[in-house]
């Protein structure tokens, strides 16, 4: 998610605060958390990935031809 969507959602999100005035939950349109809980999936999925072996480009555009996705 860039800056800007995130700035975005900060601009519409909605704090619910105690009796001292002290935010305790805040109330995010459902588009937004979901965008937020996708995020979130991608990184857990990169953190788990990230000690793979890499695949050079041409390899892999080799590799999705010969199963003809490209």
């Amino acid at each position: 998610m860039n800056i800007q969507k995130k700035e975005k959602i900060v601009g519409k999100a909605q704090y619910l605060v105690d009796e001292t005035g002290q935010k305790t939950a805040v109330v995010l349109p459902v588009k937004e958390y979901e965008e937020l809980l996708e995020d979130i999936h991608d990184l857990a999925v990169i953190a788990e990935r990230k000690d793979e072996p890499t695949v050079d480009f041409e390899e892999l555009k080799k590799r999705l031809k010969s199963d003809g996705l490209l």
